[in-house]
């Protein structure tokens, strides 16, 4: 069973952001979207994007602890970039 950490960012624009994401790593990565849900395939884990009417849900899953960080890292440095406007941050907490 993989590890795995979530967190819940409050936007009225979930597919906007799942959009960006999977777009940018699209070009280097298997990656798989529509406006309600993405999945992102890096080579140490998963990244689900699923798209509320309150916001945006990400989970990463990973097989191992320093691989779930790094995860954790690489999807919230970007994201935070994508969400400079609304001064979005990721706040995981392991599941």
């Amino acid at each position: 069973m993989p590890l795995s950490a979530t967190t819940h960012v409050p936007t009225a624009t979930p597919a906007r952001y799942i959009g960006r994401l999977c777009k940018h790593f699209a070009h280097k990565i298997p990656v798989h979207y529509d406006e309600h849900a993405g999945r992102i395939e890096f080579a140490f884990g998963l990244c689900l994007l699923t798209a509320e009417n309150a916001g945006l849900t990400l989970r990463v899953e990973s097989s191992n602890t320093a691989d779930l960080e790094k995860l954790q890292q690489v999807v919230a440095s970007h994201f935070e970039r994508f969400a400079w406007q609304e001064a979005l941050q990721l706040d995981w907490h392991r599941t």
